[in-house]
């Protein structure tokens, strides 16, 4: 309600002052992706980092259960994209193909990085390019073509894996799931990719970007991913440090150790 709600009116909503400006966002690439990654960005600052974080091995427990997840998102995706046209029509059909071309040559641009970076590729990084692609053609999905959405996944998975890693690394934040470094770094990329390959011939009169002769579009959407980024971690701090007063956010050493789903719910996740 604090968060989200006044940056969709901002975007979306009539007399919106980032829908007054002629912001592009199809599907809610800076409503919900920029906005979650730089929820999630100010969270792992305020919390800390995990107990062993940088001299422990923190790969995802089963790897089989994250492919089943990033392979229900994807299909889940299709719905979130093409359902945005509000209709069985022709919008919703070119959302629904180049969000297919994008997740598809993100996952491979991720992977091809990280093959040339440390010698090998892994189906975690697939799939993390995927949802990378995925979160990039949400704003761009009703504006672009094809050819716009394989540009954009390609820089979304290799940008993405860079900010999830070196961009990381060397600020040393905890950012376990990499919620700012895909979401938020793949909504910007987007945002900004949108701004550059938004057709009228696709998303209809004032749709346009950089190459259907509108440069300014690029302008409208960097303003729109700078008013996000500075209310979504101003209102998201005042909110986490409210509640870190109120009921705490961190668990005990030894609930962090043994693991939320045993320590909170009774249960293990084999």
């Amino acid at each position: 309600l604090l968060v989200y709600a006044p940056i969709a009116h901002w975007v979306w909503g009539p007399g919106g002052f980032l829908n007054d400006a002629g912001i592009l966002d199809f599907a809610g690439g800076t409503v919900v992706h920029i906005n979650a990654g730089v929820a999630g960005l100010v969270a792992c600052l305020i919390m800390g980092k995990r107990k062993g974080f940088g001299s422990e091995h923190f790969a995802p427990h089963n790897l089989v259960l994250s492919v089943i997840g990033a392979g229900l998102l994807w299909v889940g995706w299709f719905g979130f994209n093409a359902g945005s046209a509000s209709g069985a029509n022709t919008n919703a059909g070119m959302a629904m193909a180049v969000t297919q071309i994008a997740t598809a040559a993100a996952a491979l641009a991720w992977m091809f990085v990280e093959w040339g970076v440390k010698s090998k590729p892994s189906v975690l990084g697939i799939i993390s390019g995927a949802v990378a692609g995925l979160v990039a053609i949400t704003p761009a999905s009703g504006f672009v073509d094809p050819t716009g959405a394989l540009i954009i996944g390609l820089a979304a998975g290799a940008g993405c894996y860079f900010a999830a890693t070196s961009l990381k690394a060397l600020l040393g934040y905890d950012d376990s799931l990499d919620a700012f470094g895909v979401h938020g770094i793949g909504g910007m990329i987007g945002a900004v990719l949108t701004g550059v390959f938004a057709k009228a011939a696709i998303g209809g009169d004032g749709k346009s970007g950089l190459i259907d002769g509108n440069p300014g579009q690029i302008l409208v959407q960097l303003e729109g991913i700078g008013c996000t980024v500075v209310y979504c971690a101003v209102a998201s701090f005042i909110i986490f440090k409210v509640l870190d007063a109120v009921m705490g956010l961190r668990v005990e050493e030894e609930v962090e150790r043994d693991g939320l789903d045993l320590a909170l719910h009774g249960e293990a996740v084999l």
